[in-house]
C-alpha cells in the first residue's frame, strides 16, 4: 500500500512573543526576546525569577468565564490556538468526514496548576477531602485533545502523547502516520503548556536546569554561548491542520508546506542529561532524513533543541556534525528558543510553525543573544546569531528532546 502525501493547510499559536501566528513570526525574524520577570506568583524566594510568560491574555476574552473556570490555562491555550488554526485552513467543519478526522495533542506536564491549587488547599485544610469536582478532568494531559474533539466533533483517532519535551512533536508524528496509513484524512496536532507555576519552576531549579540570570532576562537564553547556564521557561500553545493531500486538494486548501517525514528515538542514557556523544540525536535525525526519503544535502535549515544547557548544546551539535558532515556548514541552524523560551511539550508544534514559515518566507529567524563562542561548539557552524538571515529554504528540520531520553524530529518541504 503507498503512503499517502500529508500536508500542513493550517496553523495556530498563542506565545510569549505573540497571541497569534502572524504576531509571532513578526517578533521571530525581529529577534524579540518574551523574557521578563513573573508576574503569576511572588517568585522573589526562587532562585529564578523571570520566564516567558504570555502577554496580555485573558480567558474571557475567548471563553464564557464558567467554563474557563473548568479549564486548567493548558487546555485553554490548545483551545485558541486550535481555533485559530481551523479558521486559517478554511475547513467546513459540517462537511467533513467526522469519523475520518482526529485529534492527537501533546503536553508535557498538563494540568500542573490545578494540581498545585488542590493540593496546597487540602493541605492548608483539616484534612477533610474538600476537592473540585473538576480537579481531575482539568488536570489529565488528553483533556486537551478530549475538549478539541467534542468542540469539533471528531470521532477519528483521539489522544495525548506525554514524552516530556518531545510531547508535541510526538504527537505530528502520530498524526502524519494515521493519516499516511489511511485511518484520518485531516488530523488536529500540536502541543501545549502552562509551565509558569510555582511548583514547575521550583522543580526545575532544583534540577539545576533553569538559567538564574534575574539581572538580565532578556538575554538568559543563549543557545551555544559560552555564557548559557540553562533553560528559559515559556508557555503556550502551537497547532497545525495536516491533511491528505487528496483531501486537501479535493477542497482547494491553501497548501503551506508537505510534512515528509519523522524521526524517533530514545538516548537510553540518563533521566535528564543528553547522551555525552548524541547517539540519540543521532539516531532521530537519521530516522527523520530516511522516512522523508530525502538527500541529507538537500537539508536548508534546522530549528535545533537548542534549549541554551551547557550539556546539551554541545551534544546536538555533535550529532549535527556526524549526520550532516561538511553540509552542515552551508545550512542555517538557529534555535527560537532563545526568544520564546522552552514551552515543554509545546515546543516541538510551534518550533515546527517557524520551520514551516521559514520555508513559505525564504527566512531564518536569528539565534539571538550571542556574544561569546564556546570552544567546545564548532565557530565554522552558521547558528544565525543575533539577526535573521534571508536564502531558499526548500527542506526544513525541527528537532525536540526531553527528559528521559525522548528524541523526535521532523521534516518539512517546499509543497509542489
Amino acid at each position: 500500500m503507498s503512503r499517502q502525501r500529508v500536508v500542513v493547510t493550517g496553523m495556530g499559536a498563542i506565545t510569549p512573543i505573540g497571541n497569534d501566528v502572524n504576531e509571532f513570526w513578526g517578533s521571530l525574524i525581529s529577534g524579540v526576546s518574551g523574557a521578563a520577570d513573573i508576574t503569576y506568583f511572588d517568585a522573589s524566594k526562587f532562585k529564578t525569577k523571570f520566564a516567558c510568560e504570555i502577554k496580555g491574555y485573558n480567558p474571557e476574552d475567548y471563553f464564557e468565564r464558567k467554563e474557563a473556570r473548568k479549564m486548567d490555562r493548558f487546555a485553554q491555550y490548545a483551545l485558541v490556538s486550535v481555533d485559530e488554526a481551523i479558521k486559517d485552513s478554511g475547513l467546513n467543519v459540517d462537511s467533513l468526514n467526522k469519523n475520518k478526522s482526529g485529534v492527537i495533542w501533546g503536553s508535557g506536564i498538563g494540568g500542573l496548576k490545578t494540581f498545585q491549587d488542590e493540593v496546597l488547599s487540602f493541605g492548608d485544610g483539616n484534612g477533610t477531602p474538600r476537592f473540585n469536582p473538576f480537579f481531575i478532568p482539568k488536570m489529565i494531559s488528553d483533556i486537551a485533545p478530549g475538549m478539541i474533539s467534542i468542540k469539533y466533533g471528531f470521532r477519528g483517532p483521539n489522544f495525548a502523547t506525554v514524552s516530556a519535551c518531545a510531547s508535541s512533536a510526538n504527537a505530528i508524528t502520530d498524526a502524519l502516520n494515521y493519516i499516511r496509513l489511511g485511518y484520518a484524512d485531516v488530523m488536529i496536532t500540536g502541543g501545549s503548556e502552562a509551565g509558569v507555576v510555582k511548583a514547575s519552576i521550583g522543580g526545575f531549579n532544583a534540577l539545576h536546569a533553569l538559567s538564574t540570570r534575574n539581572d538580565d532576562p532578556k538575554t538568559a537564553s543563549r543557545p551555544f554561548d559560552k555564557g548559557r547556564d540553562g533553560f528559559v521557561m515559556g508557555e503556550g500553545a502551537g497547532a497545525l491542520i495536516l491533511e491528505s493531500h487528496e483531501h486537501a486538494k479535493a477542497r482547494g486548501a491553501k497548501i503551506y508546506a508537505e510534512l515528509i517525514g519523522a524521526g524517533l528515538s530514545a538516548d537510553a542514557f540518563h533521566i535528564t542529561a543528553p547522551h555525552p556523544e548524541g547517539l540519540g540525536a543521532i539516531a532521530v535525525m537519521n530516522n527523520c532524513i530516511n522516512d522523508a526519503g530525502v538527500n541529507p544535502n538537500k537539508v536548508d535549515t534546522i530549528n535545533m533543541h537548542g534549549t541554551s544547557t551547557p550539556l546539551g548544546d554541545v551534544a546536538e551539535t555533535m550529532a549535527l556534525s556526524s549526520v550532516f558532515g561538511e553540509h552542515l556548514y552551508e545550512m542555517n541552524i538557529n534555535s527560537t528558543k532563545s526568544m520564546t523560551g522552552h514551552l515543554l511539550g509545546a515546543a516541538g508544534a510551534v518550533e515546527a510553525i517557524s520551520s514551516i514559515l521559514s520555508i513559505k518566507n525564504n527566512i531564518v529567524p536569528p539565534t539571538i543573544n550571542f556574544e561569546t563562542a564556546d570552544k567546545k561548539i564548532d565557530s565554522k557552524i552558521n547558528f544565525t546569531f543575533n539577526t535573521a538571515q534571508k536564502r531558499t529554504v526548500d527542506y526544513a528540520m525541527s528537532n525536540t528532546f526531553g527528559f528521559g531520553g525522548h528524541n523526535a524530529c521532523l521534516m518539512f518541504s517546499r509543497f509542489d
